[in-house]
């Protein structure tokens, strides 16, 4: 069965007007502190990944050869390369930048800062930087309105209502998550954003320059179907949209854990933002009895259904509270 849980999906009722409001503090600094004082040795665990750089490089450079392989295909193969691998590839570096936005791959910063921005070359689009500012602030303000942007904007959640236009937002899911920041809580650009963009800029101008613009629209269209109706996607939902009332993140215990980077294990992601994907399961073997009864998923595709044919289920379907009750979470 694809969902653990209270609810199955085919849900009675309507959906809500509004979202889901919490007056307590998000739930991951409480059980870390429980945890951690169960069992202190969790803490071993913490620190980069000593493979993260070689499993980069190794789908960077086979992306980019796929790109480069496919300049004089048809529009008609591409698009089915895209979906069936390249998407797969881009939404695996997409998940090895939120890897870095941790400092996972490094124990100096910048370095995990460089790699961000060599990763994010398959993906076409400069995200890289812009994608850490934003992400530890989701981690340390989880569901404060107004500041953590992975919550969908008001506009959003009146507009998307029913099996088309939530069909519709899945499939450009990406666009919402990348632009909603932009519109709600701008921030001015660094000096890093310049690098990130002028280096993408330069990648993308060789793509079609020494090979054509078929390479480069590879790269898009691998980013783009990868982050709509795909399963790799399914996690954008799963994370942390509300199926049950009483739990606010979710983890995934399926197979496609093994290429984005262990993500789907959220709640021990949450607990613990600085032990790398590849040993959060540790933390669920070392201290069971904190995860096994919450509401989990086995399969992203699933999730995707329950989603767009769930009657209650939506946009609004988020914890949101206020600044006044946020948790001050200091393990980013």
């Amino acid at each position: 069965m694809g969902y653990r849980g209270k609810e199955s999906g085919e849900v009675e009722g309507v959906m809500g007007t509004d979202f889901f409001w919490s007056y307590t503090d998000e739930p991951h600094a409480s059980r870390r502190r429980q945890i951690l004082s169960q069992y202190p040795q969790i803490r071993q665990l913490f620190g980069p990944d000593p493979f993260a750089f070689l499993k980069i490089t190794a789908v960077v450079l086979l992306q980019l050869w796929t790109a480069t392989f496919l300049y004089n295909a048809s529009w008609l193969n591409i698009l089915i390369v895209a979906y069936f691998f390249g998407s797969f590839l881009n939404h695996n570096l997409f998940l090895a930048i939120h890897e870095l936005s941790h400092n996972l791959a490094f124990s100096t910063p910048v370095y995990n800062r460089w790699l961000g921005i060599f990763a994010n070359l398959p993906i076409g689009v400069p995200m890289s930087v812009t994608f850490q500012k934003y992400h530890l602030e989701h981690h340390r303000f989880q569901g404060v309105d107004g500041v953590d942007m992975d919550v969908p904007s008001l506009a959003e959640a009146k507009l998307v209502r029913n099996v088309v236009t939530k069909s519709i937002w899945v499939v450009l899911q990406l666009f919402f998550y990348a632009l909603r920041p932009l519109f709600l809580k701008p921030k001015p650009p660094g000096l890093w954003e310049f690098i990130n963009f002028f280096i993408q800029l330069a990648l993308d101008a060789a793509l079609v320059y020494f090979w054509s613009w078929k390479s480069f629209g590879y790269l898009i269209l691998s980013t783009f179907v990868g982050g709509g109706m795909h399963p790799m996607a399914g996690h954008f939902i799963s994370e942390h949209y509300v199926f049950s009332p009483d739990q606010e993140t979710y983890s995934y215990y399926g197979p496609l854990n093994l290429m984005t980077w262990s993500v789907g294990y959220h709640n021990e992601h949450h607990d613990f933002p600085r032990i790398p994907g590849s040993k959060l399961h540790k933390v669920k073997e070392i201290a069971p009895e904190f995860y096994d009864h919450l509401d989990s998923y086995r399969s992203w595709s699933q999730v995707i259904y329950m989603y767009i044919m769930g009657r209650t289920i939506g946009p609004f379907s988020r914890m949101k509270r206020n600044i006044s009750t946020k948790s001050t979470n200091k393990s980013e």
